[in-house]
């Protein structure tokens, strides 16, 4: 049904559980798991550095390496349960990369993760999970995480 499933990751713990479901769906339908970090541009577009430090020991070289770090542990994860994998770090707004990945790259099943959290939290922000399930054209699966807030 599914040739090629993507799991976005941020690191986040809401990720954690969107991580086993992916490799349970890829095991199942015997399909390639794309993994993709977007580097957000808005983090590292706004800060505005220091001049002492070297551009690539900036904020948005800390976050690509966090970003290698995720997908690496990821990989370890699927390839212990004999599940082949792409992975591909972007740079640009969450959601739209997310969005246009699917597109370029085919992809037939998206598991995003999100942080279960209180219903104002989640009318005032939003989150990139919710943008992609009502955006995407293809079928996106949202494994909630529940979030302490104490």
């Amino acid at each position: 049904m599914y040739d090629r499933i993507l799991l976005p990751t941020d690191m986040s713990p809401g990720v954690d559980r969107a991580i086993e479901h992916a490799i349970d769906a890829a095991q199942r339908y015997n399909a390639e798991l794309h993994v993709l970090y977007v580097v957000d541009a808005d983090a590292y577009s706004s800060y505005p550095g220091d001049e002492y430090v070297h551009e690539f020991e900036g904020l948005e070289h800390a976050l690509e390496e966090a970003g290698r770090d995720a997908i690496e542990d990821i990989v370890e994860r699927a390839a212990a349960a004999d599940v082949p994998t792409a992975t591909e770090i972007h740079h640009g707004v969450p959601h739209e990369e997310i969005l246009a990945y699917i597109d370029d790259a085919d992809i037939g099943l998206t598991v995003v993760g999100s942080k279960n959290r209180p219903g104002e939290y989640r009318r005032l922000l939003g989150s990139v999970a919710e943008r992609v399930a009502r955006m995407a054209e293809e079928p996106v699966t949202v494994v909630k995480t529940p979030v302490d807030e104490s």
